[in-house]
């Protein structure tokens, strides 16, 4: 007799709006106006550094909840990308202002979004959605937000500099090739998505 597939476990993504996963993504983003404060304008650093080392954590405890509890939702996928790029761009924005990191790194970060922003610009007007977020992306995202408090603390404490530093400017380096690579992904996923429509409308 042969054996029928189990169903799988995991359900399509819903449209509900107040899940735990999304409460902790509102939470994270309600963290970037505190974070830019803290760093603008009293410049408490270590208290910064804690808000931002807590944004990047909830990166990851957001999409293990909604996985681990069967809660994903619609909101939930535009949401956590979103948290993300607007923590990246909040701590760049912050970061160049206060010189904490040069204008080079911040223009490479930059003119990835721009390039991506456009690649979905043209993918939309063919009437195709984003593609998949690609695991390389989610890394490197994940090594940004680690890489950013590291390089923050270790201005903030001049006596861990000699080690946090490099461990912080390490993760940066790694981050910005993974942020590249996964870009240069998501460039073929939508140059193959527009080969395709042009071959099937011919």
């Amino acid at each position: 007799m042969s054996q029928q597939p189990a169903p799988s476990t995991i359900s399509a993504p819903s449209n509900r709006i107040w899940t735990i996963p999304n409460v902790i993504s509102f939470i994270r983003l309600l963290g970037v106006p505190l974070f830019l404060y803290l760093l603008l304008g009293p410049e408490h650093d270590v208290a910064a550094v804690i808000v931002l080392a807590v944004g990047g954590t909830t990166d990851w405890v957001d999409g293990f909840v909604a996985r681990r509890m069967n809660s994903v939702s619609r909101l939930g996928e535009l949401l956590d990308p979103f948290a993300d790029r607007l923590y990246i761009l909040a701590t760049l924005i912050g970061f160049t202002v206060r010189g904490v990191v040069p204008y080079w790194l911040t223009g490479a970060l930059l003119l990835r979004e721009l390039v991506l922003g456009i690649a979905l610009l043209v993918l939309r007007r063919n009437g195709y959605g984003p593609p998949p977020v690609h695991y390389v992306g989610k890394t490197g995202t994940f090594v940004l937000l680690a890489a950013f408090p590291v390089i923050l603390l270790a201005r903030a404490v001049p006596s861990i500099d000699s080690w946090a530093g490099p461990l912080g400017w390490g993760l940066a380096w790694w981050a910005l090739g993974l942020y590249w690579a996964a870009g240069v992904l998501y460039l073929l996923q939508a140059s193959r998505l527009l080969r395709a429509s042009r071959a099937a409308a011919a």
